[in-house]
């Protein structure tokens, strides 16, 4: 279908427009995207439509551009620029389309048990409950744990067969062999692959003659370093005297991207208040004739570094609201720091309509463009809040507050207090400007959709 979508656009358009050799350059528009896709392993198993970025896409499609032209200079094909470069545009929406198809598709399967990887757990008890207990957290990901081999003779909270268990330090009769141990073990529970726990007692030659076991009988090996979401553009991979080193890159706070962060924060605040501002006389004359009191709110909220900044809003609620909320505590229906009531009588009609679409949130561009906030961001917090925090929420402070976010494009007050924590935290370790860019582009099927705006 990818091959398709680059090669008969090519070979039409450049047919229309007289160019030369249209079925050669067909061919060779076709083999440079199929190329780039598998030299990228696109078409690896388990790659397969297991994401619906664009970005990707996009960048793939580049290289797909640089690729064809250089092709094109070998063959001597000489074809218009601007003919191949608006040939292959299909191709990119075609393989756009096909991946989300396909993610969505993975998605709804894996929720009905479908398509999984069966997998068996080795370990001692408490790593084995801690990778559980992360694997529970999403139901998006293609594992299943069918059982577990536990290192000594520890139990877990799982309620998971246990089919064998292995000798605490590898050398006891019952454990000498792991690796037929842990073979019979996944023929039992028809286990594909077997992940293997952090532990002391999981050492390197440990893990090596056990993967030497499994992947003669065809079986693939897994192991978890022990990080919890770190993304995969922050992680490199070193030899070091034999030993395999990981480097955890920091998250990019300063350079090129952050700078381009920058720019974009205030030239797109700056175009949207330009050409939002009929929306905002419209949100503001409806305000002001369907409820007294001013148009815009505005409220105190936490930046970066803990610096209060006043945030600005279309008023949604009856100007008492703050005054009221005292007596509304008892029927907060949000765990955590954050105050929610689906159903809150302090909103007007209105209000309840600006909500639904997040349009009381468009004030909030002039924040943006003054330095408070980014367009992409975690969630600002009141400064009650801020108190309430620990350690690991204060986290969230270490970057601009966003207009939009993880937050919001992930089913916003929906989401436990837990869930968002872990949202934010993931968007701050784990920042790139390409995932400010696909969470910009996932905020406007979040506002068509409006489910958790209240």
């Amino acid at each position: 279908m990818d091959v398709l979508g680059a090669a008969v656009p090519v070979g039409v358009l450049c047919a229309a427009t007289r160019q030369p050799h249209p079925l050669l350059a067909a061919t060779l528009a076709g083999a440079a995207w199929l190329a780039v896709a598998a030299a990228k392993n696109r078409y690896v198993k388990g790659s397969v439509g297991d994401s619906g970025s664009v970005l990707p896409v996009f960048r793939d499609w580049l290289t797909t551009v640089g690729v064809f032209a250089v092709a094109c200079l070998a063959a001597r094909v000489e074809i218009s620029a601007e003919v191949w470069v608006l040939a292959l545009l299909p191709c990119l929406v075609v393989t756009v389309v096909r991946r989300k198809l396909m993610h969505r598709y993975l998605l709804a399967i894996r929720r009905q048990a479908q398509g999984l990887r069966r997998v068996l757990i080795v370990g001692e008890s408490g790593a084995v409950d801690a990778v559980l207990a992360e694997l529970a957290h999403r139901t998006d990901h293609e594992y299943i744990v069918v059982g577990s081999c536990l290192v000594g003779e520890g139990a877990t909270d799982a309620a998971l067969p246990l089919p064998a268990r292995l000798a605490v330090d590898g050398a006891a009769p019952e454990g000498a062999d792991d690796g037929q141990t842990v073979l019979r073990s996944a023929v039992e529970l028809d286990a594909d692959l077997v992940f293997v726990a952090p532990g002391r007692q999981m050492t390197a030659e440990r893990i090596r003659r056990l993967a030497w076991a499994l992947h003669d009988e065809g079986r693939d090996l897994a192991i978890l370093p022990g990080l919890i979401d770190v993304s995969q553009h922050r992680v490199r991979l070193a030899k070091a005297a034999g030993l395999t080193v990981m480097h955890i890159d920091p998250a990019a706070r300063r350079g090129f991207p952050v700078l381009l962060k920058h720019a974009t924060d205030r030239l797109g605040a700056l175009l949207l208040l330009v050409l939002l501002s009929p929306v905002f006389a419209v949100v503001a004359a409806a305000i002001r004739v369907s409820s007294a009191g001013p148009v815009f709110y505005c409220q105190i909220r936490v930046g970066r570094d803990q610096l209060p900044f006043r945030m600005w809003k279309f008023r949604t609620m009856v100007v008492t609201a703050d005054r009221m909320r005292a007596a509304l505590e008892a029927a907060n229906e949000h765990d955590g720091a954050m105050f929610k009531i689906r159903r809150d009588p302090r909103v007007t009609r209105v209000g309840r309509l600006l909500r639904r679409f997040s349009l009381d949130e468009l004030p909030q561009l002039y924040n943006v463009l003054v330095g408070h906030m980014s367009l992409v961001g975690p969630r600002p917090p009141l400064p009650e809040e801020v108190e309430r925090y620990d350690g690991t929420e204060i986290r969230r402070l270490a970057v601009k507050p966003g207009l939009t976010g993880l937050w919001q494009v992930s089913g916003r007050s929906d989401l436990s207090w837990d869930e968002t924590v872990a949202l934010d935290l993931s968007y701050v370790d784990n920042w790139s400007y390409a995932r400010d860019i696909d969470v910009l582009v996932r905020t406007l099927r979040a506002v068509v959709d409006g489910r958790g705006a209240y």
